[in-house]
């Protein structure tokens, strides 16, 4: 496989062989990074579960310490004696039938729903439009709630939404290449915690198998798990 000049002039900067701690990883990652844009930076962790399993599906939500570093785009579906709550909290987009009947159409251009309990029922024959997506509401991320307004403000400030793929992997974006250091490792620690509590009784032998950083375009950076406070 051929390798760019970008890439051969990264690895070039950082021992791709070696496992770094967590904050010496995000300034490779600062390093490495060539792109003109302000690129996510992106965390991947492999867990020592069978998804498959029921009992061992790790799925949550982190809210990050210094946010994402990008515009989210909240759509929440809500009675209209709710409408103003939302809005007030910040959400881009605020109402039911006609937003339900733009997503049937295709209409897909936001990030993240948040609807009340008693609207789900309408959003079933969306499934295969949002699920594939991961944009979908649900009672586990909070996205299914009565407090419409606290749930905008948490994912306006930086609240994230994970699950564990089939192979056993987290991926998830941590921030922004133009973050500081020190708050690009916060917010992976932040992480690293909560899925640390999450861990399912039924997983057996090491949980975390390897954690590695890297930003849009980037290498990845492998991190030294034991280095990790707190795992």
């Amino acid at each position: 496989m051929k390798v760019g000049k970008k890439r051969k002039e990264a690895l070039q900067k950082y021992d791709n062989t070696k496992a770094y701690t967590l904050k010496e990883a995000c300034d490779i990652v600062k390093t490495i990074t060539t792109t003109k844009f302000d690129a996510s930076v992106d965390i991947d962790v492999r867990l020592g579960v069978d998804p498959k399993q029921a009992n061992q599906m790790v799925r949550g939500v982190a809210s990050l310490p210094h946010g994402l570093g990008k515009t989210v785009r909240v759509l929440v579906l809500c009675t209209p004696d709710k409408e103003q709550e939302a809005k007030d909290a910040g959400a881009d987009f605020v109402g039911l039938d006609d937003y339900i009947e733009k997503i049937a159409g295709g209409w897909t251009d936001i990030d993240i729903i948040i609807a009340m309990p008693s609207v789900m029922a309408k959003l079933g024959r969306l499934g295969k439009v949002l699920g594939p997506r991961n944009l979908m509401p649900n009672p586990k991320s909070g996205t299914v709630t009565m407090d419409v307004g606290k749930a905008t403000t948490e994912v306006k400030a930086g609240k994230i939404d994970f699950k564990v793929d089939k192979t056993g992997i987290i991926h998830t974006s941590i921030g922004k290449v133009s973050f500081e250091a020190d708050k690009l490792s916060e917010n992976a620690q932040e992480l690293v915690n909560v899925l640390n509590k999450l861990k399912p009784s039924a997983a057996k032998g090491t949980y975390f198998r390897s954690i590695c950083l890297s930003s849009t375009m980037s290498p990845g950076v492998n991190i030294d798990v034991k280095s990790i406070p707190g795992i």
